[in-house]
């Protein structure tokens, strides 16, 4: 099965159930992100990330030591 490279479906699942709230509102605020269903479409991989976005989202995981974002679970 091939991994959806343009999902960060991978590196959500693997927050710590505590940060979770932190981590969303993070993301939301760095992509622009004003409803749940849009951030959904991201972390599904629905709408692409430009380079800068994904490494803004790389570094909010590497915040919580997560390393393996990319791809769906």
């Amino acid at each position: 099965m091939e991994k959806n490279m343009l999902a960060f479906q991978n590196g959500f699942m693997q927050v710590r159930q505590r940060d979770v709230s932190a981590v969303r509102k993070k993301i939301k605020s760095i992509l622009r992100l004003g409803s749940d269903p849009a951030m959904w479409n991201r972390i599904n991989g629905i709408v692409s990330h430009t380079p800068a976005e994904r490494a803004a989202i790389e570094a909010i995981f590497a915040e919580y030591g997560i390393t393996d974002v990319w791809g769906t679970v």
